[in-house]
């Protein structure tokens, strides 16, 4: 997976292949975040989400498979003159979440990160899960089955696509405070672009 997005990540050159600007549902939500907070953007990319989060005052984390993606990640942050705690790693491997993360975050956050089947969105589920404090949150943003006719970004896989009843299911023993199915003209980076069918969620974690 590592040589897979390095290659995709590398072929734009310079260029950012998902932009440099925050994911936009993640914007509109600027409200839900406090400085001080603690986050965790997870399959981070080249640093967009992570970095607009350090903007708006919290303490980041971000993890990421690609090398060429973290490189692009340090650029960015410097740019923008805020500190990402940014870090190689892959979110599927068996040591992973590190055990000091464990109940630690206000926030973890997961765009569009609908690269897994069924078996494995269920570890990726359970290690954000394992991650996020009592009280804290998971921001939740990706394509539904729609997607597959627009074909403007995100899986081929219908199995890896999203749907409220999923997301219900899934989160059943969290407070689900928002899911919203919907569609939108996006604009991010050469790779989401152009007429989608979006869902997102915010769950907050019981105890």
């Amino acid at each position: 997976m590592e040589a897979h997005w390095s290659a995709r990540y590398r072929e734009v050159g310079d260029d950012y292949l998902f932009g440099m600007e925050p994911n936009h549902f993640l914007a509109q939500h600027a409200d839900l975040f406090s400085p001080g907070q603690t986050a965790l953007s997870i399959a981070d990319g080249e640093g967009r989400n992570s970095v607009w989060l350090a903007k708006q005052g919290l303490d980041v984390n971000a993890v990421e498979i690609s090398p060429v993606a973290v490189a692009k990640a340090h650029k960015l942050s410097a740019a923008r003159d805020v500190v990402v705690k940014l870090e190689i790693g892959d979110i599927l491997a068996p040591d992973w979440p590190p055990i000091a993360w464990s109940n630690h975050f206000d926030w973890v956050v997961g765009i569009f990160v609908q690269f897994v089947g069924p078996l494995d969105r269920q570890r990726q589920f359970a290690a954000m899960k394992t991650v996020t404090r009592p009280g804290g949150r998971i921001f939740l943003h990706g394509y539904t089955p729609k997607q597959l006719e627009y074909r403007t970004g995100g899986p081929s896989e219908l199995a890896n696509l999203y749907t409220p009843e999923l997301l219900r299911g899934e989160f059943s023993d969290w407070a689900i405070e928002e899911l919203v199915e919907y569609e939108d003209d996006i604009n991010e980076g050469s790779r989401h672009r152009g007429k989608s069918a979006l869902i997102g969620m915010v769950a907050r974690k019981k105890g």
